[in-house]
């Protein structure tokens, strides 16, 4: 929707304030409000330039660009606003992101991300043939219209090095409590997400089209994401592909696996753990008790709550593309160490995630705040695979025809 019609809703938006309060930036959790410590970065007071640019008294400007794109579109302002008109907050901040990409108004990092992500799909430019350099020895193969299951990857889990790690584990996992699946490798596309986020609607458009069509031509029915920015885009925004391919995030089948015992989880040492809600999974799709159901099904976990849980949790910092743009930088303020330090307030040994973004964003912060030796940063996967046996040694490798879950999701 063009920013012209959001004009009633931006003027009653930056006369309330109440994303403001209280006046130590600590209570609403807005990621780039708490950086910066300036109004403009509030909700309330970017949504005020906004219309300010709209209703031409200022003109757009690199700065102003530089601030829209500090929002790391958590969805917090959207939780907690008390207007009636919260949800569409962030359709907002796209149109407004949209005309900046229009005027070719850009804060470099983010024109260099939106042009990898049109060239070589990913921002890394890392070309297709790499995509799953990540798989290899897994037994993790190619999809074939007989497996049940599309493993959709994305552009971090197939090219940053730490959440290649992740993206194994899960396939191996999966692959041995006997679920057929397959990847694209060479052929997944980015899922366009932050390309959407940034207001780059027509890439987006094109990303979406591409996935579409080259899902029906592998007739896939169900879909499995490691990254809940896919997850959501895949699952709510890809229109026309909701009635054909049923979308899961891959906790969900972690969850059914464990219940099921499709595992044999040893009892390791204790560990003392601390999740951290991913945006996407969690304020953006309601998802908070089943990664703690998870969780308290591994052997040894106890679960610790930090400071900001389930829809007050802290954004990592990293959404809307910023942990390649970086427009929060790394100050001490920057949300990924205010999170670390949250966490070892509470003396946990690890911060458990579920999404490749936190997981680098939270993981560079670990070392930023030289904690390294006092907590690790993990995928929940990882903890599950480093506790898991196959069922039985027949399963490592199952003939992939025959890979399910009793009483399928």
């Amino acid at each position: 929707m063009a920013l012209q019609s959001y004009r009633d809703q931006l003027h009653r938006c930056f006369r309330c304030g109440y994303c403001k309060l209280p006046s130590d930036y600590a209570g609403f959790n807005c990621p780039s409000y708490n950086r910066f410590r300036r109004e403009t970065y509030s909700p309330g007071g970017r949504l005020w330039l906004i219309r300010a640019v709209a209703e031409k008294q200022i003109a757009p400007s690199r700065h102003y660009a530089d601030i829209l794109y500090a929002c790391t579109m958590c969805g917090n302002c959207r939780a907690h606003c008390c207007l009636e008109f919260r949800d569409e907050i962030p359709d907002m901040m796209r149109a407004a992101r949209a005309e900046l990409v229009d005027a070719s108004i850009l804060p470099g990092n983010v024109q260099a991300y939106l042009e990898n992500i049109y060239s070589f799909s990913n921002p890394w430019k890392k070309f297709p043939r790499k995509r799953d350099d990540w798989a290899k020895g897994s037994g993790i193969r190619r999809y074939e219209h007989t497996d049940k299951y599309l493993y959709y990857v994305g552009d971090t889990g197939s090219f940053h090095p730490r959440a290649m790690k992740v993206s194994r584990a899960i396939g191996e996992l999966l692959l041995a409590a006997g679920i057929s699946l397959g990847i694209l490798g060479p052929g997944e596309m980015s899922a366009g997400n932050e390309a959407m986020d940034m207001g780059e609607t027509a890439l987006f458009e094109y990303l979406r089209d591409k996935n579409i069509a080259l899902f029906q031509q592998h007739q896939v029915q169900y879909l499995i994401t490691y990254s809940p920015h896919a997850f959501h885009v895949m699952k709510h925004l890809y229109q026309g592909m909701s009635d054909a391919v049923s979308v899961f995030h891959y906790l969900e089948l972690m969850d059914t696996c464990l219940a099921q015992s499709r595992f044999h989880l040893s009892d390791g040492a204790p560990m003392k753990v601390a999740y951290h809600d991913p945006c996407f999974l969690g304020r953006w799709n309601g998802m908070y008790e089943l990664p703690r159901r998870v969780l308290s099904r591994i052997p040894g976990v106890e679960l610790v709550e930090m400071e900001g849980n389930r829809e007050d949790a802290l954004c990592c910092g990293g959404g809307n593309g910023n942990f390649y743009t970086d427009m929060l930088g790394g100050d001490k303020n920057s949300p990924s160490r205010v999170r670390v330090r949250q966490a070892l307030s509470c003396g946990v040994e690890v911060i458990a995630v579920a999404c490749p973004v936190c997981l680098v964003m939270l993981a560079d912060a670990v070392e930023s705040e030289a904690a390294a030796g006092q907590i690790q940063v993990k995928d929940i996967a990882e903890i599950i695979h480093g506790a898991a046996q196959p069922e039985s040694p027949d399963q490592k490798n199952p003939d992939r025809k025959n890979r399910e879950v009793r009483g399928a999701i």
